[in-house]
């Protein structure tokens, strides 16, 4: 149960990631979809990887092996 937060995170970030390829391909190539420019699509996967970053950033603080490691 404990590696499922480590597990969504990941996949969060990875799309974050993907979303971010994908808009810096409509920045490059000047496409939009609608409202969604390279821009918006950028700002998209940006916030997708920080919220990723941080759950992982939160499993790492809250873990009693990181705990002990910080006693030393």
């Amino acid at each position: 149960m404990k590696n499922k937060k480590t597990k969504h995170a990941l996949i969060i970030f990875l799309i974050g990631f993907l979303i971010n390829m994908i808009g810096a391909f409509f920045k490059i190539t000047h496409w939009s979809f609608g409202s969604l420019s390279g821009n918006v699509i950028l700002a998209i996967g940006s916030i997708f990887q920080t919220i990723g970053i941080l759950l992982l950033l939160y499993k790492l603080f809250t873990s009693p092996k990181f705990k002990e490691f910080l006693k030393w």
